[in-house]
Formats: C-alpha cells, sequence, structure tokens
C-alpha cells in the first residue's frame, strides 16, 4: 500500500455561467520518500489538489487516504488533529507570525498536540538544525532575509516529523540566488531525512528536481518519467478517465 492513495477525486466550481473541472477522476499513489513536483498552467487546479491532500479543501467525490488514515471521511475536528500531527505546509509566502521570534514560529505545531516541554524544545531543536538555523533562534521575522523566513517556515512544516509535506510554490517568492539554496534544502530533506514531499511550482528547474514530475492539465495528471537529467520521452498517463 501506497504512503498516500487518491482516488477518482473530482473537484468543481461555478464561474460566470460555466462549470470549471480542475480536477476531473484523478488518481495518484504517492510511495514513502518521493518527493514529487507538479507543473500545470495557471489555474488548473494544483494548489486544489495541494490543498485537498492536505485537508483544507474537500473534494466533490472520491478518496485522500494518506498513513492509512482516510482524510476525505475525517470530521472538521477530527482533520484538523489529523493535519496537526501528519500534514507539513509549506507556503510560498512564509506566513511566518511577525511578533514570534523563528523558535516560536516552529514551535507553533507542537502546541497543537499533547507532549512534554522537553520533547517539545527537541523538536524545535532539530528542526532549526535541520535548516540551518540555530543561530538565528531568537530572531524575529523582520530581522530575517527572505530565505531565511522560508527557512523558518520549512522548519515549522517538518517540526512534527510529518507523514507528508506539502509546499505550494515554496521557492515562488524568492530571488534566484535564494531560491537555489532552497532547493538545495528541499532536496537533502527529501534525501537524508526521507521526508516525503509533494510540491506546486511554476519553475521547470525547480520541478526537475523532484524524483517524480507530474504535469495537471484539463483535470487529468500525466506523469512524466524520471528526474530531468535521466528522462526519456515517455509519458504516462495516471489519472481515472
Amino acid at each position: 500500500m501506497a504512503l498516500a492513495e487518491i482516488r477518482a477525486l473530482t473537484k468543481s466550481f461555478k464561474k460566470g455561467g460555466e462549470t470549471v473541472v480542475p480536477l476531473d477522476g484523478v488518481d495518484l499513489d504517492i510511495e514513502k520518500g518521493d518527493f514529487i513536483s507538479m507543473m500545470g498552467p495557471s489555474g488548473t487546479g494544483k494548489s486544489t489538489l495541494l490543498n485537498a491532500v492536505a485537508g483544507i479543501d474537500r473534494p466533490d467525490s472520491g478518496t485522500i487516504t494518506v498513513g492509512g488514515t482516510e482524510v476525505t471521511k475525517l470530521s472538521r475536528s477530527k482533520l484538523a488533529d489529523w493535519r496537526a500531527e501528519h500534514l507539513g505546509y509549506i507556503f510560498q509566502t512564509h506566513n511566518l507570525v511577525p511578533v514570534l521570534t523563528a523558535y516560536e514560529n516552529i514551535e507553533l505545531p507542537t502546541l497543537l498536540v499533547s507532549m512534554s516541554k522537553a520533547e517539545r524544545r527537541e523538536r524545535v531543536e532539530l528542526a532549526l538544525e535541520a535548516v540551518s538555523l540555530t543561530d538565528r533562534a531568537d530572531h524575529y521575522p523582520r530581522q530575517l532575509s527572505g530565505g531565511q523566513e522560508q527557512r523558518v517556515g520549512i522548519a515549522r512544516a517538518i517540526v512534527m516529523n510529518p507523514t507528508l509535506v506539502v509546499g505550494d510554490e515554496p521557492t515562488g517568492s524568492l530571488d534566484a540566488a535564494t531560491s537555489v539554496q532552497i532547493q538545495e534544502l528541499l532536496v537533502r530533506l527529501n534525501e537524508e531525512l526521507g521526508m516525503t514531499i509533494l510540491m506546486v511550482t511554476h519553475d521547470a528547474e525547480v520541478a526537475n528536481l523532484a524524483t517524480r514530475r507530474l504535469r495537471l492539465e484539463g483535470g487529468k495528471l500525466i506523469e512524466l518519467n524520471g528526474r530531468a537529467a535521466n528522462t526519456g520521452n515517455g509519458r504516462k498517463a495516471i489519472t481515472a478517465g
């Protein structure tokens, strides 16, 4: 059984007098240790799929199972509990709390679950070490560079050692040099720490870092085989009709 299984996922919206169907019977298996990038034209539903997997948006139909839990069946309160323990979310614009230090921002997810003060501190310190920001723990967001802020956001996403990490354009608001640093960090989290990552991006260079590359278009997912350096011309459809 895959770490995450998406089956026949459908989502539609009303836009003016038309019905838009960004997700049309999408199927996807995510294996433990996968690093998946997802691309596609703007407005095609990439963030919609990401938010459905994260339990933020509910699909019209279909199922999402992560780590043996059918997320699409959870009540709103149980869904919040599940997200706190099993889901890490990396935002494009950091979403840090300005009046909290880097340490306190990273600590936030741990306050939602029952654990000792010592365990909470250990988790935050490990997360800070993972993103190379131990020396910035007491700094506020305004005292950090954009790249450092994103590192804090990533540390917050991984502090609970989540089952799955999702990222919505994690390098989208960064300059080129800082983007490279975050790209390297994401690869290291996957390769060295075994984090399972599902990431939306518009940047082909960022997408090519992933071990699996997907394209969402017309409500369907297409898998592009392998990292760019190892990719042939094969394309494999992975969606239901």
